[in-house]
């Protein structure tokens, strides 16, 4: 039985409102823009259509005679009517070789009243596999429709009728690879698959039905360098007209909208029939890397929909989703070794890999530690941690941020042992001007001790984020305005240390460490530093506010984070937190510190 899509009525209505038939222009000359690479396609309506042709014995194609390095590519399309069963029409951008990069947009046809399947797939360094089928909402034989890709440095968004389908995000940073250093032409094409493209080969191609017509026009290219001002280039044109100067700064570029990523969201939910991540069965050994942060919107509708831990443990199937989300690192050799960036406070660490790692080593008798050679006023820092495994207990793994003096400034991010079995405890805190009391602590989603996981701070002017494995887990935003003290004035160097602290770490001190373990071992490697001053563009300088600001219960305008980090961060902290010095009235009888109550 074939599955048909079954759409309602309001929904269809608001769809075709946004995705009209397109009456093709003749403002261009498409064959002028293109070369024939096959077959003998029709040239009309003064050159600005192609008619290609499939019979029995040969396809039809045609490429663009320009390469590009990422652009936004339209095309006007009419698929081949009636009985289309075995045939493939295609849109796509490809470099050559063996190890090619490709973006594909394929048009699976289908035998008569029953719908074409819209096959998505990316290739990067020659791999692929990254497929997803989607039905459409429309007859894409009875009128042209526009299929667009947009390929920035950043992401890949796939457009019907300038509606988002799929968002495939550039995941270098975790080890995914991404189509950024080959030029690629435009291709179209219709072929003959009947071995697999039509229920998975089972009904073949009617050649009585033949000639087969596939008509293009209005092929459109625009160019999107990494220093495109184009709205074509962005995933909304709306926040660039918006933006100071007309333009929008690397950290806008890089984000997806929120309005983007929620059609993308509807429209995946409902006409998506195929997605190469959720296919478990076809990658036993675990789904490819960039399955669950492709679209962190989707991930957050996933998550959402799981009930809360019960406080006596995880709920296990949203440990399971966070196992997946959570990226383990493995560590290799830093573009310069750890131990140039820092120096050595205290004990006898172990410097091994080349000097990419450092052995803190805790025994009864010695502590140990070391801080960066650099001073930072705002900055993103990451390391990658690997605590001490088995008992514990009584242990402060730290990794943190602090000026000097009594009035200094500190980010702490502190990994308090426990007994074997039982979960670490990451303890976080603010300190500005000698003051602090701001903690908040967490259980982690998974062994901390198993491997090595990226723990990040980033302090711009604007708030302090907290990440663990690239998730923001707590945010602390810059309220200077309301009179709350925020670090602002003091460099900060970055600090790691193994010590003992039996009198308050473990279970409020009642779990006393146990030195027949010792030593007690924290690896650390993969040290990085982005300075980030007000004026950076970086985008590991922190997300671009989704306002420029909003008013406080005072009235006071106060600066945001994107919509994406406030989420995962209430997910992560609804799910994992469990002190929060905000909910301690008990500790505050005279009322909560100020900045609570504007959290509210």
């Amino acid at each position: 039985m074939v599955f048909r899509p079954s759409f309602h009525p309001l929904f269809l209505f608001c769809l075709l409102s946004f995705s009209p038939t397109v009456t093709i222009s003749v403002a261009g000359n498409f064959v002028q823009n293109i070369v024939i690479t096959g077959g003998n396609p029709t040239v009309r309506e003064g050159g600005n259509v192609v008619d290609l042709r499939l019979y029995q014995f040969s396809a039809s194609g045609f490429q663009s005679k320009q390469e590009f390095l990422f652009a936004h590519i339209d095309m006007q399309i009419k698929l081949p009517a009636g009985d289309s069963a075995g045939t493939v029409t295609t849109f796509y951008m490809s470099s050559q070789g063996s190890n090619h990069d490709e973006i594909d947009l394929e048009f699976l046809g289908n035998v008569t009243g029953e719908p074409y399947v819209l096959h998505t797939n990316v290739y990067t360094q020659g791999q692929g596999e990254r497929e997803m089928q989607f039905y459409l909402w429309f007859d894409p034989t009875a009128a042209f429709h526009t299929y667009s890709i947009l390929w920035n440095p950043y992401y890949i968004l796939f457009y019907v009728d300038k509606m988002p389908i799929r968002l495939f995000s550039n995941e270098e940073a975790i080890g995914v690879p991404y189509p950024k250093n080959q030029a690629m032409m435009v291709y179209g094409s219709i072929w003959n698959a009947d071995d697999w493209a039509t229920q998975g080969g089972r009904v073949k191609t009617n050649w009585n039905s033949a000639p087969f017509v596939a008509s293009y026009a209005n092929f459109k290219a625009t160019p999107c360098p990494s220093t495109s001002t184009s709205p074509l280039c962005f995933s909304s044109p709306n926040s660039v007209s918006a933006s100071p100067h007309g333009r929008q700064s690397h950290d806008q570029m890089l984000q997806v909208d929120e309005g983007t990523r929620k059609t993308m969201n509807l429209l995946q939910k409902k006409y998506m029939i195929y997605n190469y991540c959720t296919d478990t069965r076809r990658f036993p050994q675990g789904l490819p890397r960039e399955c669950p942060t492709e679209n962190p919107a989707s991930v957050l509708y996933l998550l959402g929909a799981l009930p809360s831990m019960a406080a006596s443990g995880h709920h296990s199937s949203l440990v399971l989703v966070l196992l997946v989300l959570t990226t383990i690192f493995a560590f290799g050799g830093a573009a310069t070794p750890l131990i140039q960036n820092v120096n050595v406070t205290a004990g006898r660490p172990v410097i091994r890999n080349g000097g990419n790692v450092i052995d803190l080593v805790l025994d009864q008798s010695s502590a140990s530690g070391f801080q960066s050679k650099q001073e930072f006023l705002f900055a993103r820092v990451d390391m990658q941690i690997k605590l001490p495994a088995g008992d514990s207990a009584g242990t402060v793994t730290t990794f943190y941020m602090s000026s000097q003096g009594t009035d200094h400034d500190e980010i702490d991010l502190e990994f308090l042992g426990n007994e074997t079995g039982q979960p670490y405890v990451l303890h976080t805190n603010i300190y500005a001007q000698g003051k602090g009391n701001k903690e908040m602590q967490f259980y982690l989603w998974f062994d901390p001790s198993a491997a090595y996981h990226t723990y990040s701070i980033l302090w711009n002017p604007r708030y302090i984020i907290f990440y663990v494995d690239r998730r923001p887990i707590r945010v602390f935003t810059n309220r200077q305005a309301l009179g709350i003290p925020f670090p602002t004035n003091q460099t900060m160097r970055v600090y790691a240390s193994l010590w003992n602290a039996d009198d308050w770490a473990t279970q409020g001190g009642r779990v006393k460490t146990n030195w027949t373990n010792a030593p007690f071992i924290a690896s650390y490697a993969n040290f990085r530093a982005t300075p980030c001053p007000s004026t950076s563009t970086s985008p590991l300088c922190g997300p671009q506010p989704a306002t420029s600001s909003s008013a406080s219960p005072s009235g006071v305008q106060v600066p945001e984070v994107d919509n994406w980090t406030k989420r995962m961060t209430r997910l992560l902290q609804k799910n994992f937190m469990i002190y929060n010095y905000c909910n301690d009235v008990n500790r505050f009888p005279q009322g909560l510190p100020q900045e609570c109550l504007t959290e509210k």
